[in-house]
């Protein structure tokens, strides 16, 4: 059965209509999905940004810690420095005191949703920053910890929390209190002598130390019956308990 002339050019009609309705719901659905992937990248390079802040941190710590003669870095003023050295516009000066301007010169051109607006809007309440010391000693380490006026606090760790700004009119973006949370620790100031006379001070009796911080002489009376059998058995002198020998670095290596 054979179409007139009006007949298929009604039909090519109506198919040329149906692509293009097929093209509007299409664009439709994925309209969104282009709007969506770019902010979950932005969303990303935050979270990375968080992460190398904490380490920041981290490492702030390993030289401003209670031990140093530095002294130790408030919470208010690391916060300002990972405000505007890391949140902030990728070329920031590092200046001591400065402080991150809720302005487009400070911010970092990228972090903005699709309208153009600030997924960071307010740094002092959007990015926050943290910083704790804690001790990692068991039972037994805290006793000789304490009598050799070791430092028990050992472990620094940096915090960082960023808080998104909601995405209006992209949901579920609209409705999403997002926040990102990266926190790094670092063992510092850790137990490490500054030479052999340290360790002697610390193990064994002298005269400032009459008492010695490690119980040596008790162990030194327990070991001594063992002494023969362990000479006859491995063919060697036995270890020697409380002796402190220096590591001597040879002469060639010196110069």
């Amino acid at each position: 059965m054979s179409l007139s002339m009006t007949e298929q050019r009604r039909c090519v009609h109506e198919v040329r209509g149906q692509s293009t309705v097929e093209f509007l719901v299409l664009a439709l659905v994925l309209s969104p999905l282009f709007l969506i992937v770019p902010l979950l990248g932005k969303q990303l390079d935050i979270a990375q940004t968080a992460t190398a802040a904490s380490r920041y941190l981290a490492f702030e710590g390993m030289v401003h810690h209670g031990a140093s003669p530095l002294g130790w870095k408030s919470d208010a003023l690391l916060a300002a420095e990972v405000r505007r050295r890391f949140f902030g516009n990728s070329d920031a000066p590092i200046k001591t005191g400065d402080v991150a301007g809720d302005f487009a010169a400070h911010r970092n051109p990228l972090w903005h949703d699709h309208r153009g607006r600030a997924l960071l809007p307010v740094f002092a309440t959007h990015v926050g920053a943290t910083s704790r010391r804690e001790t990692i000693a068991q039972p037994f380490g805290a006793i000789f910890a304490s009598r050799m006026d070791l430092d028990e606090r050992n472990l620094h760790t940096g915090t960082v929390r960023v808080d998104l700004a909601r995405i209006e009119d992209l949901p579920p973006f609209d409705t999403l209190d997002l926040s990102i949370e990266r926190r790094t620790t670092v063992l510092l100031d850790t137990w490490a002598a500054s030479g052999p006379d340290a360790v002697r001070h610390a193990i064994r009796a002298d005269g400032s130390n009459p008492l010695g911080h490690f119980p040596y002489r008790p162990l030194q009376l327990l070991v001594a019956p063992l002494k023969p059998f362990v000479a006859v058995l491995e063919g060697a002198s036995p270890p020697e308990i409380g002796r402190v020998d220096p590591d001597i670095v040879p002469e060639d290596r010196i110069r």
